[in-house]
């Protein structure tokens, strides 16, 4: 972890920050009332936006701030690769993903290796509605959307599989590697020796969601929660506003982000996706099988499911050899703790896939590593 800093210079950064001034007083409210606590930021974009604000750097030494599941590239595992990639090397079919999950390995190399060496189609997707207007314009391939992500981009392919319905499509398939938060921070919360004293909750997950959607883990756990955004304020009140439930022994799920989450959420996305989708157990890099987690297609959109098109047994991808990508998703170990981290392991030569997302613990660690920013 990169060395804290104490000495009140970090505040500097805040002034060329929006809300800086407040970002400064919170600091020093923080500072004041800082205890011992392990808190778990669980989104991936909450890790970069601890380092990038300077808040990381600016932390008291008691605080422990530790990674959680919320990449969704990082805990996809490699059997799912592995189904992406033998498709893509299927004659007729190609292939549209989200650039991050390119060089994620399966059981021979990854998705860009396999465009590269064995002539799989593949197409990198800023959306999967570029997939539905590539099958639109070649009718005769079969076009396969690799869907990995969580409850914030759900709802597109959703929307973008009722529409291939509604035109009659039938050359659009979509492979569903979706992952579901809430069921994933029980499973954490559950585990025996769980040490967390503290949520940072995901602010777009819980746009989608709503606040209210994350209340059974203080209920459930004991553990409080709260909801908040990327901006160094909107951090910093949120670390505060945990500190002082810990400290008053309240277990609570406080949203403070409500210029952007409510308590219900975006009913209309929510909607689409169980309209679309089925919960499912679900394989979790680091966390192993987690009922209910995942997504698969209803009976009624089952002709989109790209699981038929797969011949043969898939068989399980284990993990790089030491790799601690699944310790560092569960929050037991911190990226550096990682004996090929900044070595073996770098973001132009990633080895595992917290390492090769931009929003991967690793790949954040290893790009603020040695700044207090």
């Amino acid at each position: 972890m990169p060395p804290s800093n104490s000495s009140g210079s970090l505040p500097e950064l805040f002034e060329r920050l929006r809300g800086g001034a407040a970002a400064r007083a919170l600091l020093d409210r923080l500072r004041a009332r800082a205890a011992p606590a392990s808190l778990m930021e669980v989104c991936g974009t909450h890790t970069a936006a601890l380092f990038a604000t300077g808040v990381r750097g600016a932390l008291p030494p008691s605080l422990r701030i530790v990674s959680g599941p919320g990449c969704p590239v990082c805990v996809t595992p490699g059997r799912e690769v592995e189904k992406a990639v033998r498709l893509a090397c299927t004659p007729g079919i190609v292939l549209f993903c989200f650039n991050d999950m390119l060089r994620v390995s399966g059981l021979d190399g990854s998705l860009e290796d396999a465009r590269a060496f064995r002539g799989a189609r593949v197409r990198s997707m800023y959306s999967p509605l570029d997939a539905l207007e590539y099958a639109a314009g070649e009718p005769a391939l079969k076009t396969v959307i690799f869907g990995v992500g969580f409850e914030t981009t759900i709802p597109l392919f959703a929307s973008v599989v009722r529409r291939a319905r509604a035109r009659g499509a039938r050359n659009l398939f979509l492979l569903p590697a979706f992952k579901l938060l809430p069921p994933a921070l029980d499973a954490i919360l559950g585990r025996p020796g769980a040490r967390l004293d503290g949520l940072i909750l995901p602010g777009h997950v819980s746009a989608v969601l709503g606040a209210d959607a994350f209340r059974f883990l203080a209920e459930r756990h004991g553990v409080p929660g709260v909801v908040t955004g990327f901006e160094a304020a909107d951090l910093l009140r949120g670390i505060l506003m945990l500190l002082e439930m810990i400290a008053g022994r309240k277990a609570e799920i406080r949203n403070g982000y409500s210029r952007f989450v409510s308590a219900r959420g975006n009913e209309a996305a929510v909607a689409a996706i169980r309209e679309v989708f089925v919960p499912r157990d679900s394989i979790w890099r680091g966390l192993g099988a987690i009922r209910s987690s995942g997504l698969g297609l209803r009976d009624e959109y089952a002709a989109f499911d790209a699981e038929a098109l797969l011949e043969g047994e898939i068989p399980d991808v284990p993990e790089p050899a030491g790799c601690a990508c699944g310790d560092v998703l569960a929050g037991a170990k911190e990226p550096e703790e990682c004996l090929l981290f900044g070595g073996r392991c770098t973001p132009s030569s990633p080895v595992g896939p917290c390492m090769v997302s931009g929003e991967g613990a690793c790949a954040v660690h290893a790009r603020y590593r040695g700044r207090c920013a």
